[in-house]
């Protein structure tokens, strides 16, 4: 593992440093959309006053930390592997590329000292899944690691409430920003309402510091939803994804290839939209992401 002075230097001073991951680099976003989309999320978090930590896998050593060269390379290079748990062992022995999931991007955090992790979406429990099994391992992920998870909900194109039933089942603490309904992604709403809303970084950062304190293993998550002006209507989507899922049931496509080929024909069948919308979910989970990890710096002080 490397670490990026600038990250290693805010880590050993106690600095709040905030993780991020490299998929919405190397498969969520076109090229340039995807290298400026990450450059301006390190950015905002720098703003804030925390220490961004981009992570990715290249030739075989995990980064956190990527430099800005490091980002283009993500962006640019091909036959780079999506990795999660079941894929470093392979990845790292080969001295592969690899673009780190949620699950992925959690254990690099973890072996880092990491606490906080700022995201788009996480995965989930698929439509579906009585039948296919198909459970994302985001979800186990956040079962056994430490680490605090910022996102804007799960993606819509999954079984919103069997996910949050599944979260529940595992111990994972659940935390809305600022509604009490929980996010969908592209849409403030979803139709299912949440357990716990707070609205203040200082609060989620006090809930996330006694879990830990408590000795409770495990990681959490807070969903934040996207800014009004933004968001694409549930309905809407909806009507998307359920034609976006046909197509991908038509094609026989199966696994981890599911995901970037819903998320793709998603923007496709929006003329763009989802795209767009996705850029501004994951800047708004930034700046509340960095606030939180400051104030959590500050508990630790």
């Amino acid at each position: 593992m490397d670490i990026k002075p600038e990250v290693k230097e805010a880590l050993d001073s106690g600095k709040p440093v905030v993780a991020l991951e490299s998929t919405i680099i190397s498969h969520g976003m076109p090229y340039p959309k995807n290298v400026e989309t990450a450059l301006a999320v390190e950015e905002l978090i720098r703003k804030n006053g925390a220490v961004p930590a981009t992570v990715g896998i290249i030739k075989g050593r995990i980064k956190v930390g990527l430099t800005e060269e490091e980002v283009e390379y993500m962006a640019k290079a091909p036959d780079v592997l999506k990795v999660s748990r079941r894929d470093y062992p392979l990845v790292i022995a080969k001295q592969l590329d690899g673009a780190t999931t949620v699950a992925g991007t959690m254990i690099a955090a973890s072996m880092a000292g990491i606490k906080l992790f700022v995201t788009g979406g996480i995965g989930g429990v698929h439509r579906g899944a009585g039948e296919s099994f198909d459970i994302s391992a985001d979800l186990e992920e956040l079962k056994k690691t430490g680490v605090a998870v910022v996102c804007a909900g799960v993606k819509s194109i999954l079984d919103i409430g069997a996910t949050l039933e599944y979260l529940e089942t595992s111990g994972v603490p659940v935390i809305s920003f600022g509604t009490d309904e929980f996010p969908a992604f592209y849409s403030r709403k979803s139709g299912f309402k949440t357990e716990c809303m707070l609205d203040c970084p200082k609060d989620i950062a006090e809930v996330i510091n006694m879990k830990y304190a408590l000795g409770l293993g495990g990681g959490m998550l807070i969903a934040c939803p996207i800014p009004e002006a933004d968001e694409i209507p549930y309905e809407k989507m909806d009507k998307v994804i359920v034609q976006a899922l046909r197509e991908c049931s038509e094609k026989g496509i199966t696994g981890k290839r599911i995901t970037p080929f819903l998320l793709d024909r998603v923007k496709q069948l929006t003329d763009g939209e989802s795209l767009e919308a996705n850029i501004k979910l994951v800047l708004n989970n930034a700046n509340i992401g960095s606030q939180i990890a400051v104030e959590l710096s500050k508990l630790g002080e």
